[in-house]
């Protein structure tokens, strides 16, 4: 992960922060305030963020990059044991796109 990058994560990790930290968020039953406890990249452009709330729970939140376009920057969801299962799937059909793709990238182009 790029200085740059880590700098925007670390940012809006942050911001975050403060925005589950809000005593009239929707869901926030508890009331819990939100301090950002560790940040772990976990590729160049994807990231877990720890939070530790008032509470003494701590919350994960998937933070992935979107190098360009106009969704650039970091974004982020509090994944449910649902999305990790299929996320899971997803690695295989993911594999496979790749391992079809990887033939029509051996084909020369006619001139």
């Amino acid at each position: 992960m790029n200085k740059k990058i880590a700098l925007e994560l670390n940012e809006m990790a942050h911001i975050v922060a403060k925005r589950f930290s809000r005593n009239n968020r929707e869901q926030n039953f508890n009331n819990e305030n939100f301090e950002v406890h560790e940040i772990i990249p976990m590729s160049d452009h994807t990231a877990c963020v720890y939070y530790k709330k008032n509470t003494d729970k701590i919350g994960a939140a998937f933070f992935y990059y979107i190098p360009n376009g106009m969704s650039k920057g970091w974004k982020y969801f509090f994944p449910t044991d649902s999305h990790l299962n299929g996320m899971t799937a997803f690695h295989y059909y993911k594999l496979e796109v790749e391992r079809g793709n990887y033939s029509k990238n051996l084909k020369t182009s006619e001139v």
